[in-house]
Order: structure tokens, then sequence, then C-alpha cells
């Protein structure tokens, strides 16, 4: 690795072919500063980065690509979604997505190694990909990256080049739980018990869960991320000193920023690994907490899709659905609203005219109730989710959608 300033940049870059594939870490952990000045240098590329926040280069010439779309992405007209399992998405880049260039956010060298630090996820396949087909890597390295174990060291044998910038990571949004997000979080807290093995998604409802863990004892995480309910899970002293923290990315307030930095109770590990179902399966009572943005009578989940536009992907939903389901005493929840407060509409529906993300969780749970799914046959199923989880005000269009599509009664 040799340390070079952001002037001398572009002569790293010289050798780098016309329009080339850029990969970057993502989420919270987007490494602006050099990204600014790689933007400069390449008239055209294509940028790859998952679950990206604003802030990205968003010009003509620039293609944006990524297997989960964030919203630094997500209304741009050079959009290019690639359909994948969050679990697949490494393979990609060792197939139809080789990275020319790839740069990532670390913290400074120690003992021949830098950390990943708060974004793992696919960026070692990444960085793998593109060493063997001579591709670059640069780390924008800062003094302010926590320096988390796992995956996340690398040597810094495998970065070319390193540009010192000192900058704050950024942390979302204090994220508002308000009546209704409280509602469902206590309902799927009420079926995690003691010893249970924790992954929750993004928003609200995930953290409402967690909030009301806090009494549970010998809880585990194996997740592909977390955030500061973690942290809460912790002081409250609900998890299980003895295992591992182990997720593959997170973000949040600069409090859980400081609490991960060189813990050696946090491993943050690859998305082949965290994401495998059959890992996945191995944790004792894995729980899966996920949302949707709808679910039909067939229990069919859409979480992907907004009028035919996509609006996030696959993500690991699939993987952990099917790991969880697979787990000694494991559960996977879909929980949401039972009514979409801005669209005016019913989140529960006939049939779903969107791709499918996923299908067949445990229970779907919104603020009405929990039905369950799983065990129950297709008759059973639609009338559990227009009965326990339906919004009162669809519950007579559903059961005539129902009668229509055989799944009730004349």
């Amino acid at each position: 690795m040799r340390t070079i300033s952001i002037e001398e940049l572009p002569s790293v870059l010289g050798g780098v072919p016309a329009h080339p594939r850029v990969v970057v870490s993502g989420n919270f952990a987007t490494p602006h500063v050099v990204l600014a000045a790689l933007d400069a240098v390449f008239p055209t590329y294509r940028l790859n980065a998952l679950n990206a926040q604003p802030g990205l280069p968003d010009r003509e010439g620039v293609e944006l690509e990524t297997s989960f779309v964030g919203p630094g992405m997500r209304t741009s007209p050079r959009l290019v979604y690639v359909p994948s399992r969050l679990s697949l998405v490494p393979r990609l880049f060792a197939t139809t997505c080789p990275p020319d260039v790839v740069v990532v956010h670390t913290s400074p060298a120690t003992a021949g190694k830098v950390s990943l630090g708060i974004e793992v996820n696919i960026l070692p396949a990444a960085i793998e990909a593109a060493r063997a087909r001579g591709g670059i890597v640069i780390a924008q390295v800062n003094p302010g990256m926590p320096y988390t174990f796992g995956d996340a060291e690398i040597s810094v044998d495998d970065i070319d080049v390193a540009i010192e910038v000192e900058a704050t990571l950024a942390s979302p949004p204090a994220m508002v739980i308000d009546d209704v997000s409280a509602a469902i979080g206590d309902r799927v807290a009420t079926r995690v018990g003691d010893g249970s093995t924790l992954q929750l998604g993004i928003g609200a409802v995930p953290d409402a869960v967690l909030s009301g863990l806090t009494a549970r004892r010998g809880l585990r995480v194996w997740s592909e991320m977390f955030s500061d309910g973690v942290l809460d899970l912790e002081q409250a002293g609900a998890l299980d000193t003895s295992t591992p923290l182990t997720s593959s990315f997170l973000f949040g307030s600069p409090e859980l920023y400081r609490w991960v930095d060189r813990n050696p109770r946090v491993s943050m590990l690859r998305t082949e690994t965290t994401n495998e179902p059959s890992l996945i399966a191995k944790n004792p009572a894995m729980t899966s907490v996920n949302t949707a943005l709808q679910v039909d009578l067939y229990a069919q989940a859409n979480a992907s899709r907004v009028n035919g536009r996509i609006y996030s992907g696959f993500g690991g939903q699939t993987d952990f659905i099917v790991g969880a389901l697979h787990s000694p005493g494991g559960q996977a929840f879909l929980a949401l609203r039972s009514w979409h407060p801005r669209a005016n509409v019913s989140t529960i529906v006939p049939m779903i005219d969107e791709p499918v993300t996923s299908f067949q969780a445990t229970a779907i749970v919104t603020e009405q109730g929990t039905a369950t799914i799983w065990g129950w046959d297709e008759r059973a199923q639609a009338r559990h989710l227009i009965d326990q989880a339906a919004h009162p005000d669809a519950r007579d269009e559903l059961w005539e959608e129902a009668r229509a599509l055989k799944l009730a009664g004349a």
C-alpha cells in the first residue's frame, strides 16, 4: 500500500480502461472524497454500491449500478438494477460484473492491516476480483473509521494506493418509533424467547422489536447488519456476552461507532458467510425480522418494487427466511403496517402484481395481529391474513377476492 495525495490520483488511474466499473463502499461508509476525485478523472464509468445514500456522483456519463437500491440511486434515470440475493452478489464480481477499480473506506493501518470498519459486506469479494484481473484497489484511510475484526481486516498488500482523509462518519437520522411501529414490535417481541439469535432489517419496526427485547437474556446476533438497537440490548444486559455479534455491515450513532471500535465481541464477516442459509440455520432459535411493501393472500411478499419501479431489492430477506426456517426453533417474521398511510391503501392485497421478493414466512405481523403462515394450507393462510393481519377497512374486499381466487368458500 502506497500513500499518495489526492492530487496524484489521476496519474494512478491512467491505465484503467475506458468506461470502467468502479465498486465503492456503500451504506454510510462511502468514501466520498476519493470518489469525487475519481469522478473528475473518468468522463464515463459504471458506479456500483449497495444501499447508496445521497451524495453519489449522478450525472450524464455515470451509470449507477446496484443489487440493492438506496436513496442515493433510487430516482436516478441512469439506475442499473442487477437482481440478486445479497449472499450471491459477490459472485457477480467474478462473472458478469467484474470490477476495474475498487474504492474502500478503511481505518489507518495497524500491524500490516487496515480494517473495513462498519462496511465489510461484498467488498472482500470485490477486492479479490479486481486483483485477479489486474484492477486497482484504492483506500480512503480515515482515523474516524472504527477498527473492527473478522473479514474486516485487510492486508495492506491487497491495497494499491491509500489517500489519507480525516472525516466524520455519517449517521442516519434517529429512527422515530410511532405508535403503530411500537404495536407491531411488541407483537413480534412476544414471540422471541431467551437465547434466541436475531437478524433484523432496517426501519422503525425492526427497531421497535429490539426495544421490546431488553428484558430477555442470552440473546445472540447473527445478521447482515445491525444498528443502535443492538447497543441498547447490550446496555440492558440482554446479550449473550460469550458469543460474538456477527454482522456484515452496520451504521448508527457516533456512540455505536465508538462501541464497535476494537471490540473483540464484534465479528464483521463477508456477506457470503453472514447470508449463507446453511450457516444461518446453525444458529439456535434463529429469528429473522424483515418487512415488506405488500403481502398477498398466497403469503407472497413484495419488498422491492413500487408501481413497477425498483425501490430496493432482494437484500438478505430471502437468505434469512430460508436460514431461519431451517434453524432449530427458528422463526421468520415479515412485519409491516396493515395500511399504507401515504398511498391510503391496504398492504395486504389479493395478489401481488409486482415481482415477488419472498414467500412463506413463519408469520405476517401487523398492528392488527399475527397471521401464522407456515404449516397451514393455503386457505387457512388466506383466512389468517384477512382476519388477523389485514386492516378492518380492507377485509370485506379481501374476502371477495379470496373467493374469486378459490381461497375461500362461495
